[in-house]
């Protein structure tokens, strides 16, 4: 059986003519440390070859506050290490105001694009993403705020997360920049984006997959039901073979589809930080391939 082809460990960040690691490193849980640690964690992701770090506005622990929590601790670790930040790629997103619970209109993404750089103490963010669609914003609207914070190089590159194929098709048209991402949810136990366009979407327009919850919410760490053990047993089969942990096995999964999904890595942890590499590692036949889409469906393929 041939190997599909491996994923390489720096890839395109679709046509932003930037350059990014094939795995990412997520913010979500990050703001709760000290400054030495926090700093600790970002120094660490680094050395493990990760020079994309995805954060948002909404982002932090929720005994601290949440929203604005982890840009700030991020932008104390950039104010008391500068050279950091020519080394990472730096996304994050905006769009989601608690109680509301969306806003995309002009000025509130202006708003919020200005109150992210300020708490990053950044004068530019790499990829900024419209964190969830705002169906009551037209798109001419958002694509109009979008190219003002470019214009004004508050912003190198734009992103979607979380958006259908149809409303980045409608954003899209409105803009003269291109949509260089999307960020859905997309793991071994959620296919949806292997099914709903957005993976051909993103092959045809060139656009960077940026996949969260690449681990299905812990599921795949601790299976609960009868499809998430076949799937986990295939991959501890992988697992064994190649060396690496189960988790690596999972982000590669991913990561050989030929989209070159980039997986957004949660863990605080510094030795899982440590171990991001060994994604880079297993090797996959179609057939074995096809078997964990098979154990998620639940179903054999037509």
């Amino acid at each position: 059986m041939s190997d599909l082809p491996a994923p390489e460990p720096i890839r395109p960040l679709g046509r932003s003519g930037m350059s990014v690691s094939s795995v990412a490193w997520g913010m979500w849980r990050f703001g709760g440390e000290d400054l030495a640690s926090a700093q600790k964690l970002v120094e660490t992701a680094l050395e493990a070859g990760v020079t994309l770090f995805d954060t948002a506005d909404i982002y932090g622990p929720s005994d601290l506050g949440g929203f604005g929590v982890a840009e700030s601790q991020l932008g104390r670790v950039l104010e008391a290490s500068p050279g950091l930040r020519r080394r990472m790629v730096l996304a994050t997103k905006g769009g989601i105001v608690f109680g509301t619970p969306y806003n995309s209109s002009a000025a509130y993404l202006a708003s919020a694009i200005d109150a992210s750089l300020k708490r990053m103490q950044v004068d530019r963010i790499d990829l900024w993403q419209i964190h969830r669609p705002d169906i009551l914003t037209h798109p001419g609207e958002i694509a109009r705020a979008l190219e003002e914070a470019h214009r004004a190089g508050k912003i190198a590159a734009i992103g979607v997360s979380n958006y259908t194929a149809a409303q980045t098709q409608g954003l899209a048209a409105c803009l003269s920049l291109p949509i260089v991402s999307h960020q859905p949810e997309f793991s071994a136990l959620k296919l949806d984006p292997l099914q709903d366009g957005i993976l051909d979407q993103a092959i045809m327009n060139d656009m960077a997959v940026l996949a969260w919850s690449p681990l299905a919410g812990g599921r795949l760490a601790l299976p609960q039901d009868e499809r998430a053990r076949a799937v986990v047993g295939l991959f501890d089969a992988k697992a064994e073979q190649a060396g690496v942990s189960r988790t690596a096995v999972a982000l590669s999964w991913l990561m050989v589809h030929p989209a070159r999904t980039i997986p957004i890595v949660g863990t605080q942890n510094l030795d899982r930080v440590r171990e991001i590499p060994q994604a880079y590692l297993p090797r996959w036949s179609r057939q074995e391939w096809y078997a964990v889409l098979v154990a998620s469906r639940g179903e054999r393929l037509p």
